[in-house]
């Protein structure tokens, strides 16, 4: 039997998910940038996806051991409060690291599998920026399942999806601002810009001042404040499909991971992509090495955080439009739709201000996808000890479509003629994500 957990102040909603807003900036210069850099360093553009492996790989492995080990965890810092400052203090310093790939003296010259030594420098420093920010990012959403009850989990999550979309727009206009206040936008042949390098290090330090904050502001509920807490009545109750019985926890997790796999790819082609296919939409150029490109790196940033800025007020839409069609799956639905039709609408853009339309709807199925598996997973985890665990694998769901839309990515890339044919792909996927949400059976 679940605890009855006590209604939490709005304040303390905040608190609970102020550090996904640091998280969220370092996550955004990380996904807005990365095949940038990469390009820069020379990566094919058949070859971009496949840097893209290593983040989803790196959260399979490291989120479910979290789950693991803070569901067993209780120290005078909390329970899941120690791993995601631990998370941020090795993103902070990663993140110091991966915008000089460039530097350091290292060769531009093939070292091994077409790979040059800064290129091997930006992976391995990719790959443990994308660990430290899996370490820090899980706990935020365990400690929503954790200290929140079900009747405000909709609110808690749409804050959470909120101040995540707000870092993003951070992390995203950062290049773009740098730019603007005349910080150079190109480097030699190989370096990365300095408008790069200086986004990554203002990212850290608000990344580290967000997680202290919520270190200092929330404080977990103690095993013997649960142990406290009344037990609540089991009810029969029917899920929303239909059924007479309440869905179980293995049913909740591989419908909505089918609806996991085709958003998740949807988005890594988005990341690949989007920075290669607006250079030649609208700068007429696939030499990465031109201030074309680079304007387009910068022109991508601002079109992820329109995306982001789209997303914060689809966020806030969300319990009211869920209120109005009485069903959190049909929002889901017309979220993913909606986020598809931006997807395929670029293939006809050119102008690039035009292109925040179609950004402003992606970012409608972005907030529903941070939101509604949370919402629906963890209320049918209430009250299991083991929630972290859970959420851990439940995790696998992200990461492992990130994974097979990265190593089928340069054949699909062949297929479809062109990056911008992609981020189409993207759309396409989005709107089969839609039409799975309707397998999904919740709880009422």
């Amino acid at each position: 039997m679940s605890k009855i957990l006590p209604d939490l102040k709005l304040s303390q909603l905040i608190n609970l998910s102020f550090g996904f807003f640091g998280v969220q900036i370092a996550y955004a210069l990380q996904s807005a940038n990365i095949s940038r850099i990469f390009a820069t360093l020379g990566a094919d553009p058949h070859q971009l996806s496949f840097f893209w492996i290593l983040p989803p790989l790196m959260g399979m492995i490291v989120q479910p051991i979290i789950g693991i080990l803070s569901d067993k965890t209780w120290c005078r810092f909390g329970r899941r409060v120690p791993y995601l400052f631990i998370g941020a203090i090795i993103a902070v310093a990663v993140m110091a690291l991966l915008p000089n790939a460039g530097g350091f003296g290292l060769t531009t010259q093939i070292v091994c599998w077409g790979l040059t030594g800064s290129m091997i420098f930006g992976l391995f420093s990719l790959m443990f920026l994308d660990t430290s920010i899996n370490i820090a990012m899980q706990p935020f959403k365990m400690m929503v399942g954790d200290m929140v009850n079900e009747k405000q989990k909709t609110t808690a999550y749409s804050i959470q999806s909120f101040l995540c979309n707000l870092g993003s727009v951070v992390g995203y206009l950062f290049p773009y601002i740098f730019t603007y206040l005349g910080v150079q936008n190109v480097a030699p042949e190989g370096v990365i810009p300095n408008s790069v390098i200086y986004s990554f290090y203002i990212g850290a330090a608000i990344l580290i001042i967000c997680v202290i904050y919520t270190v200092v502001n929330v404080k977990e509920y103690s095993p013997e404040q649960l142990a406290a807490m009344p037990l609540a009545e089991e009810a029969e109750t029917g899920a929303e499909a239909g059924s007479s019985k309440t869905p179980s926890i293995a049913y909740t997790f591989f419908s909505i991971g089918l609806v996991q796999f085709f958003c998740w790819a949807a988005f890594m082609y988005m990341w690949s992509y989007s920075t290669g296919a607006i250079a030649e939409m609208c700068w007429n150029t696939t030499d990465t090495q031109s201030a074309g490109y680079q304007e387009a790196g910068n022109w991508n940033g601002v079109c992820y955080a329109v995306q982001a800025v789209g997303s914060v007020i689809w966020a806030a839409c969300i319990p009211f439009i869920s209120k109005w069609l009485h069903s959190d799956k049909l929002t889901y639905t017309l979220s993913l739709v909606l986020g598809g039709i931006g997807f395929i609408s670029m293939l006809w853009i050119t102008d690039p201000h035009l292109l925040w339309g179609a950004y402003l709807l992606v970012g409608c199925g972005w907030a529903a996808m941070l939101a509604f598996p949370f919402i629906f997973f963890t209320n049918a985890l209430q009250g299991n000890p083991k929630m972290g665990t859970y959420l851990g694998l439940f995790n696998c769901t992200i990461c492992l479509p990130q994974i097979v839309a990265a190593v089928l990515g340069g054949v699909i890339l062949g297929a479809a003629g062109s990056q911008v044919g992609m981020l189409a792909v993207a759309g396409a996927l989005l709107i089969a994500g839609s039409l799975a949400v309707a397998l999904i059976k919740v709880k009422k």
